[in-house]
């Protein structure tokens, strides 16, 4: 099983290699760009979930939270 995904990966590489920088450049950004897009937000809603598990100070007032001023 290993071997036949190792031989894959080799092909691809190949495949890849041997196209021109631009093709290899706009495949890459076609893959890369939405991929990064996606962890990125995996670790902002992991982040947000765990500092909302730990819990929040009393005297601490919540992000884009505007202070009262009726004067």
């Amino acid at each position: 099983m290993l071997q036949g995904l190792s031989d894959w990966w080799n092909d691809v590489e190949l495949w890849l290699i041997q196209l021109s920088f631009p093709l290899q450049f706009a495949l890459v950004m076609a893959i890369l760009l939405p991929l990064c897009v996606v962890v990125a937000w995996l670790i902002d809603r992991v982040v947000d979930y765990a500092s909302a598990r730990v819990g929040k100070s009393r005297d601490e007032t919540p992000l884009g939270a505007r202070p009262d001023h009726d004067s």
